[in-house]
């Protein structure tokens, strides 16, 4: 009788790894080499010509991860990685005040102002993971976040604190931006394409809360956005957390009596200052209960 043939012989992908990992282990230069398997050679991996293939593999894992761990919907909070919670603004606010220079003392004020959005971004996690708690796995609800610092570690550490998985979907940058603690160590992805990263952000999302932030923020803002005002995603709650913010830093009224948006797009988003009200918008939507 005739073997089936192997589909894939897991013998020699083993051994191919293993030799890679003892290479690394022994700290020795890892040259470019023919005979090394494609998958165990990052020298080829990393070639410009395989960028496609690291578009896949950035796709991929994550989601082959998520869908593994059951994580199907998902509350995505967006915000600055520069506010720091109200203990430690108001930890930096002492030490300005003994050091007596205006700029630092000016610099500490400011942080202990914006620490009221760390604050409302882990109570908001808060009340979406007690909310999940008692649902039937299909019907939870997952906060997941850009997995770095500020904003996001508050919304990470408020379903952390409430026993719940948590995501965090990060990015390789210079700076070196590293996850924050409270992300599920299991949930923890790091990306290099940003395109990738957002459209991991998106794949799952049933609601979009976006605190103050800067540059990333709004680019993930508008991208959403302009995602949902041309069905390329179905709508989905977007809560803009901070009117008075919002409302000075994007006048949008403008670009209707521009002309450049419709009346009807001023009703893709919403604003709250509470985050209560925040979560009763989006179980509003959804008719959650």
């Amino acid at each position: 009788m005739m073997e089936a043939p192997k589909l894939l012989d897991e013998n020699r992908l083993a051994d191919a790894w293993a030799d890679l990992k003892a290479h690394a282990d022994r700290g020795l230069p890892l040259q470019p080499d023919a005979t090394r398997m494609a998958f165990a050679d990052p020298e080829f991996l990393l070639r410009r010509e395989t960028r496609g293939v690291r578009f896949q593999l950035e796709m991929l894992k994550p989601d082959l991860e998520l869908q593994a761990q059951g994580i199907d919907n998902t509350i995505v909070v967006f915000g600055s990685a520069r506010f720091v919670s109200p203990d430690e603004a108001l930890a930096a606010q002492a030490a300005a005040q003994v050091g007596a220079d205006p700029q630092v003392i000016a610099e500490a004020n400011k942080q202990l102002e914006n620490s009221k959005f760390y604050a409302h971004a882990r109570e908001f996690a808060h009340l979406v993971s007690r909310y999940s708690a008692g649902k039937p796995r299909s019907e939870r609800l997952y906060i997941a976040t850009g997995g770095g610092p500020g904003v996001m570690e508050a919304a990470n550490r408020g379903a952390h604190e409430s026993g719940a998985p948590t995501v965090g979907l990060n990015i390789a940058l210079p700076h070196e931006q590293r996850p924050n603690p409270y992300i599920t160590p299991s949930l923890s992805f790091t990306f290099h394409y940003f395109a990738l990263r957002k459209m991991h952000f998106l794949m799952r999302a049933v609601a979009l809360v976006a605190f103050p932030g800067g540059f990333g923020t709004l680019d993930e803002l508008f991208e959403v956005i302009t995602l949902v005002q041309t069905g390329k995603v179905k709508p989905v709650p977007i809560v803009l957390f901070g009117t008075a913010h919002w409302k000075r830093l994007i006048d949008l009224d403008y670009l209707v009596e521009l002309g450049t948006i419709s009346q009807s797009d001023l009703s893709l988003y919403t604003y709250a200052d509470d985050p209560v009200v925040a979560w009763q918008k989006i179980q509003s939507f959804y008719q959650l209960s």
